[in-house]
């Protein structure tokens, strides 16, 4: 008490009457920061992961850190809403993102054709485009090109 010239009951008149008034609008306490989506689909917030729509793995994505909320978008287009979760070490998964990431697996295991659908040029149609033909040129006996 003699540190601070009184006991700590007597000075709270003192400080709430040296305290300034608080501003008319309220200040911003959500965080904001971009990362990119790893193979996991989850962003870690304050010691704890919360899952992502799979569909954008490898991409940028804003995570935003509310009070109560943590949200993850994409070019502006939502891709997962959480309630805050204020434990740490928790993992946050929406049953919905699970599900996209199975259909993701399984399609990325399922063999697909060499073309894709899409056209497939003969290489021949390129050696006539350059003027080459390997038809008329030959080896010699010893391998050299003749």
């Amino acid at each position: 008490m003699r540190r601070i010239d009184g006991r700590p009951i007597d000075l709270v008149g003192l400080d709430t009457a040296a305290m300034l008034a608080l501003p008319p609008i309220s200040p911003t306490v959500e965080m904001v920061t971009a990362v990119r989506l790893g193979r996991d689909y989850y962003v870690r917030v304050a010691g704890n992961d919360y899952s992502v729509d799979p569909a954008a793995i490898g991409q940028l994505v804003d995570v935003h850190a509310g009070l109560s909320a943590i949200t993850v978008a994409r070019q502006g287009y939502p891709l997962a809403t959480h309630e805050r979760v204020w434990a740490k070490g928790k993992t946050i998964t929406m049953p919905a993102h699970v599900e996209a990431a199975a259909r993701l697996r399984q399609q990325f295991q399922q063999p697909s054709p060499a073309t894709d659908g899409h056209p497939v040029r003969d290489l021949s149609d390129y050696d006539r485009a350059f003027g080459v033909d390997f038809d008329s040129i030959s080896t010699g006996f010893d391998g050299e090109v003749a």
